[in-house]
């Protein structure tokens, strides 16, 4: 099985070829081709290479699905006693892609 760890927007996520995933908002258009060049550890079968901290010479290639915006969440604060309370809602957006190959 092939898969790779790679970095984008502060986070780690395993993507392996042909799967879709929600990483933060990126720019660009649907359908456009993103590069991850940032690549923590890549394995195919039993050829693994871990970076430290980045694997020299790997990319993954994934191609952007769609932009949009995540369900909305409540921000709710609360203070007894001082009848403080603040409610707010927050939709975050992402970037949903499919990845393409990982070389």
């Amino acid at each position: 099985m092939t898969f790779a760890i790679i970095e984008t927007g502060g986070k780690q996520h395993k993507v392996s070829p042909d799967q879709k995933l929600k990483i933060e908002k990126v720019k660009g258009d649907k359908g456009a081709i993103l590069k991850f060049d940032k690549v923590l550890l890549s394995a195919d079968g039993d050829n693994v290479k871990i970076g430290t901290p980045y694997v020299e010479g790997v990319k993954v290639e994934a191609e952007i699905v769609r932009q949009a915006r995540d369900k909305k969440i409540i921000v709710f604060r609360y203070h007894s006693k001082t009848r403080s309370r603040k409610k707010k809602g927050h939709r975050q957006e992402f970037t949903e892609i499919k990845v393409i190959s990982i070389k």
